[in-house]
């Protein structure tokens, strides 16, 4: 993944006032087609579009290929559009009653496309449901209903740039495994030229400390606001004591967009970032050398967040019993790898995961981040407290950690509950 995949995982959905409206109008007018399909689905001969929120054009050739793989296969005509502004023209197509049959679907928009019954349910009908990873199918199931197959996936892990750590006298064995080894060789890489550690100013990359020490936004079952926890309050703590100290830094007052750029430009001799950033790396930074390790862990234990998106099925398709044999298509152990190799996600089934780790045993690290991975809350309307929170995290480094984190529970309780 590019650059603008980071900037996409990293603030997924920030939909347009027009789009949220021409939604917000779809109402309950979507039935289940009467098909006679597979499990209810709707059953035709009519073709099948799929939509894409694509990297680049590497992913959206790898995606074109596969569909017209499956087409040729299966004798069901298939397109692809890679939409330039994807929940927006999603909404549009829902509203207008012609939505794309299969399509880009990102947590934090699903349950606003439940509520207007948009997408259909299709999980409990796939043959290889077993093989996703827990914390995927978690992120796509809702009051218990496991609604699409994830389509691929992200974790962050510590990104340490090669030179910079052995010009500091540090080998493998001080590649940090705790908050305190953290601590100590952010210190040890702090330098007139570069900081220990940096990584964007947002719960994007931040809410790893929170994951770290216990604490999470919203409960795991998704019903309650948990933001003002001493758990979270003591991981803001800790983060703003060493931007205070200077060893770590938002990759903004270092001067640069995002995480990537600040390592790239060795501005950072550590960030906190996804698999993404490889490429970014090959493409504009190739004489930076660079290692990927697991983030340390925290009082509680290893963890951090996730970035998934899945193929969605729209209620309104004619045709869902092929929509699901080709999501199934998409999904399988060797058309993953395939996508994995094109524009770089990992798999998101589990099968696939020797073979990735064989073919990419310097990214092991971001893939045994599913483990102990957590989501960003999929509730409908957290996007907007997110995005509130992250303005405030900005100024973290001398602002009151509580206070901020009491602001967010208001917030969320406003949507999630108490």
């Amino acid at each position: 993944m590019n650059r603008s995949t980071a900037a996409r995982l990293a603030g997924l959905g920030a939909v347009t006032a027009s789009a949220a409206l021409v939604l917000s109008g779809c109402g309950s007018g979507f039935d289940d087609g009467g098909g006679g399909g597979d499990g209810g689905l709707t059953s035709s001969d009519d073709a099948l579009t799929v939509m894409i929120g694509s990297s680049g054009e590497a992913e959206t050739a790898a995606v074109e290929d596969a569909v017209a793989a499956w087409a040729a296969d299966s004798g069901t005509d298939a397109s692809v559009v890679a939409a330039t502004n994807l929940n927006q023209q999603l909404a549009q197509g829902f509203a207008g009653g012609s939505p794309p049959d299969v399509f880009y679907l990102s947590p934090d928009f699903m349950a606003g496309f439940i509520a207007s019954g948009a997408i259909q349910p299709y999980g409990d009908l796939l043959e290889n449901k077993d093989d996703f990873y827990p914390s995927l199918v978690a992120n796509f199931t809702v009051d218990g209903t496991f609604y699409c197959a994830p389509k691929d996936f992200s974790t962050l892990a510590l990104i340490i740039n090669t030179s910079l750590w052995e010009a500091a006298g540090l080998t493998d064995d001080d590649i940090p495994t705790t908050w305190d080894e953290l601590d100590a060789v952010a210190a040890t890489l702090t330098t007139g030229g570069a900081v220990g550690l940096g990584f964007g100013p947002e719960y994007q990359r931040v809410g790893t400390f929170m994951a770290q020490n216990g604490g999470r936004l919203v409960s795991e079952d998704g019903t309650e606001a948990v933001a003002d926890s001493t758990e979270n309050a003591e991981a803001l703590d800790h983060v703003k004591q060493h931007l205070t100290d200077g060893t770590f830094a938002f990759a903004t007052d270092l001067g640069a967009g995002w995480g990537g750029e600040a390592f790239g430009k060795q501005l950072a001799a550590m960030v906190i970032e996804g698999n993404w950033i490889t490429g970014a790396m090959s493409a504009d930074y190739p004489d930076v050398g660079y290692t990927v390790a697991e983030l340390p862990a925290g009082p509680a234990g290893q963890g951090t967040l996730q970035f998934t998106n899945c193929w969605g099925m729209a209620a309104d398709s004619p045709n869902q019993t092929a929509a699901l044999d080709l999501i199934e298509f998409l999904t399988s152990t060797e058309q993953q790898l395939a996508f994995s190799e094109a524009f770089g996600p990992m798999p998101s089934i589990q099968s696939a995961a020797d073979e990735w780790e064989s073919d990419n045993p310097d990214l092991v690290a971001f893939l045994r981040g599913a483990d102990y991975a957590i989501g960003i809350p999929t509730n409908e309307g957290v996007n907007d407290v997110i995005a509130d929170f992250n303005s405030q995290l900005q100024g973290l480094k001398t602002a009151d950690p509580s206070a901020i984190l009491s602001s967010v529970q208001t917030n969320l309780e406003a949507v999630v509950g108490g």
